[in-house]
């Protein structure tokens, strides 16, 4: 015989868990991954992102904007310089 689960009395709840009974996303449903598929798939999307990201920012600057970068950079550098 099946159990039969207690509605929940909240109405935001219950309306989620209708909505889940449709959609078939319950927690049971969900699919199971382990750790090291997680990382591997994060550590892959990083790459693809880390890949294009200086490339693409530098070519949507302006050439004005990317100098007052790079002069900024370099004071930073020339400021934590130690004097010998």
């Amino acid at each position: 015989m099946n159990k039969k689960t207690k509605r929940p009395t909240d109405i935001n709840q219950l309306a989620k868990s209708i909505v889940e009974q449709a959609t078939s996303e319950t927690p049971e449903n969900a699919p199971k991954h382990d750790a090291a598929t997680i990382s591997e798939v994060m550590r892959e999307m990083g790459r693809r992102g880390g890949l294009k990201g200086g490339k693409a920012r530098a070519e949507s600057l302006s050439a004005k904007r990317r100098k007052e970068i790079a002069k900024k950079a370099a004071v930073k550098r020339w400021e934590n310089k130690p004097t010998s």
